[in-house]
């Protein structure tokens, strides 16, 4: 058992800063996942690796690359937190399939196959039908598992879904959602899926984003817990981690990019109202990065031990990386 915990967060998009990068110490945070992805294309993704690079170079203190499990285990005994690459849309491989070896190379190592919409390897979950995953979808995840390239389907829809499991011979995993019988939504993931990508050998990183939550920004802490409580009965405890999807300190304006993207001129208000256009309100117990120990606190207190906390706070996500973050 490790002398101190080891915390990963497997997805964020938080408008990067000093402050940001503190309290991931402060939290004691080993690895976050982070976005450099939505919409951009190739060039425009290599210029926010470029961004990240300097962050990396600006406080080498605080920060490290992570291109496998080795790095992550190194970050840990340093107290640094180490970073790596995702994306949430395909769209920087443009049309172009040797992008795939080309950014793995880069250390992006979770490329979703769709966000929200068509894209040109799978349909997203808002589309009103799922054809599933294109022709060159079935290339792109042959790709994806030869370099050693995660497949993340947390905003695709669901035949395209199980598509990308028939035709991937390497885990997938859904890095940031929850069961659609804990809370109803569009982005939220069936049970039999869930139980499909976890039997699988793949991971769900459990989404705090409050459209994904139970009673939203008003979800309790207990409420979250003792949802990844009756996950675990459901789908064993060696396959869940946290994704929160956090996305600290962003302006409204970029969830409407977030939404909108480049391929509409009407607002896409997504799960929310007219009302509620921008981000939603964080709950109380996790408004920042810094508040990550506080998942700790409710899952010990719904019952899991030292050894089911430890591998849902961070081991499960560390045991994938070693796995899957390889070439076959």
């Amino acid at each position: 058992m490790l002398k101190k915990p080891l915390f990963i967060d497997n997805l964020q998009y938080s408008n990067w800063s000093l402050e940001v990068f503190e309290q991931m110490r402060e939290a004691n945070l080993t690895t976050v996942h982070v976005t450099i992805c939505y919409h951009e294309n190739f060039r425009q993704t290599i210029e926010n690796i470029i961004s990240w690079n300097k962050f990396i170079e600006l406080h080498p203190d605080l920060l490290m690359l992570a291109r496998n499990a080795d790095d992550v285990r190194n970050a840990y005994k340093k107290n640094k937190t180490a970073i790596i690459f995702g994306f949430q849309n395909c769209s920087p491989i443009e049309e172009n399939i040797g992008l795939i070896e080309v950014f793995h190379k880069l250390g992006v190592r979770f490329m979703q196959l769709s966000y929200n919409n068509q894209s040109l390897l799978a349909t997203g979950c808002y589309e009103e039908t799922d054809p599933g995953v294109t022709r060159f979808g079935k290339q792109a995840i042959k790709e994806m598992n030869r370099v050693g390239l995660v497949i993340d389907v947390s905003h695709t829809a669901e035949k395209s879904s199980f598509d990308a499991i028939r035709y991937s011979d390497r885990p997938i995993v859904i890095s940031h959602a929850n069961p659609n019988w804990w809370h109803e939504s569009k982005r939220n993931k069936s049970d039999a899926l869930i139980q499909e990508v976890t039997s699988n050998g793949g991971m769900i990183g459990f989404s705090i984003y409050p459209h994904h939550l139970k009673n939203g920004t008003n979800c309790t802490l207990e409420s979250f817990s003792t949802m990844i409580a009756h996950s675990a009965e459901k789908y064993g405890v060696n396959n869940l981690g946290i994704g929160s999807d956090l996305c600290q300190n962003q302006p409204d304006s970029v969830v409407e990019w977030m939404r909108n993207g480049t391929w509409s001129k009407e607002m896409d208000y997504g799960e929310g109202t007219k009302d509620s256009a921008g981000f939603p309100i964080q709950p109380e117990w996790f408004k920042k990065t810094s508040d990550f120990p506080n998942l700790l606190v409710g899952l010990k207190k719904v019952g899991f031990n030292r050894e089911e906390t430890s591998k849902i706070m961070g081991l499960n996500w560390l045991n994938f990386y070693e796995e899957n973050f390889h070439a076959l």
